[in-house]
């Protein structure tokens, strides 16, 4: 149904580009840049590159192969239409590599915001502890079916956009004038650099 694109078009989209989450000012607070603008820009073309580029590509393979969507979705629908794109023996090895990437480089980025959120909150003391909670989540975790990980998945995230959106309201005209400011005075000092 329609309602149901459109929840899970939003959920995924979440997911995949992590808008709104909060989840990326970690990583990018510690970039050295001249103004924070400069890092804002930077991330907002993360998303752009995400899910405009990235989902579109993936979007054209699954459309242009033919596979047959009404047999598959997620991962598997992916795996058909590249195997069917770049052939039997290619496809599914370059699918598999690329989900690889995509999980691992996952899970490091994951663990690394949530260990700095750990030493912010509590100090390094308990860091020990969490990572062994989190190679127990992360074992019980696979063996967890797909439905129920992207299940809680959605949930969280959910969870996750409540305050920082907030935040990012409160925030707002602090942002706004931060960009005035940039556009103002250091972009004109960036072009003029450049040329």
């Amino acid at each position: 149904t329609i309602k149901e694109a459109f929840r899970y078009g939003i959920a995924r989209g979440i997911f995949s580009n992590e808008a709104g989450l909060g989840s990326t000012p970690h990583a990018h607070a510690i970039a050295r840049v001249n103004h924070p603008a400069e890092q804002g820009l930077v991330a907002m073309a993360g998303v752009f590159i995400d899910t405009i580029i990235v989902c579109t590509i993936t979007a054209l393979i699954i459309l242009m192969s033919g596979a047959d969507y009404t047999q598959a979705t997620g991962a598997v629908l992916a795996q058909m239409a590249f195997a069917k794109s770049f052939g039997t023996w290619i496809g599914p090895k370059l699918m598999v590599v690329m989900l690889f990437c995509f999980a691992y480089s996952t899970l490091l980025a994951w663990y690394y915001f949530a260990e700095a959120n750990i030493r912010f909150l509590f100090g390094a003391k308990p860091i020990n502890i969490f990572k062994i909670i989190v190679l127990c989540l992360i074992a019980f975790g696979s063996t967890l079916e797909v439905k129920l990980v992207w299940e809680l998945a959605d949930f969280f995230n959910g969870l996750m956009i409540i305050p920082n959106l907030i935040g990012v309201l409160g925030l707002s005209a602090v942002v706004l004038a931060t960009f005035k400011e940039f556009e103002k005075d250091i972009f004109p000092q960036m072009i003029r650099k450049a040329e």
